[in-house]
């Protein structure tokens, strides 16, 4: 009796270090199957990379409170969320990045800048640091706060409204993504 009680705890033990240390693994970058972000438990929904040129130029991570293949339902819910950018391509500059994210805001919102402008431009001053291989770039969306920026671990800014988090998750998982392949791996697909 003793034997088969010590062999289910350590079985459990296993199981529960094993969930703990869950990882995937996309272009060389390990991410986590969970992380807890301004004090929110967000599952690994799907992660992706990407390509210009058969070039990898990022990899990008979408995280959950529960998984969610719908880009619309996650693009509109008011839930905490976070895309990760992990950059893999010393191709990837501060200006690249800053016209990049310009055209994925105007793609995201059909043209349609004028009521968030101001925060767009806000925003995209974070790129003017310079961006260098092995940089981690956290956007963590929290109801009634926005959406907090992070580089490298560093809070850098926040910017308010769940209009803003709709149109800066529409570049990645919206009706004109910055790469359809990334979209639907980053929704699970």
């Amino acid at each position: 009796m003793r034997v088969s009680f010590r062999l289910i705890l350590l079985s459990m033990l296993m199981g529960l270090s094993l969930s703990v240390f869950a990882q995937k693994t996309v272009s060389g970058v390990k991410l986590a199957n969970s992380v807890t972000k301004e004090g929110k438990s967000l599952q690994l929904n799907g992660a992706g990379v990407r390509t210009k040129f058969f070039i990898d130029l990022y990899v990008g991570s979408l995280y959950l409170s529960k998984k969610n293949s719908s880009s619309s339902q996650v693009i509109n819910a008011d839930e905490h969320s976070m895309v990760r950018l992990d950059i893999v391509s010393s191709l990837i500059t501060k200006e690249k990045m800053r016209d990049a994210v310009k055209d994925g805001f105007k793609n995201s919102t059909n043209g349609n800048t004028k009521a968030l402008q101001a925060r767009i431009d806000r925003f995209i001053k974070i790129f003017e640091r310079p961006i260098n291989v092995g940089d981690v770039l956290e956007l963590v969306y929290v109801p009634g706060t926005g959406t907090k920026v992070y580089g490298n671990g560093e809070l850098l800014d926040t910017i308010q409204g769940l209009d803003f988090k709709q149109a800066l998750w529409g570049i990645w998982i919206g009706d004109k993504p910055a790469q359809d392949s990334l979209k639907n791996e980053m929704l699970g697909k």
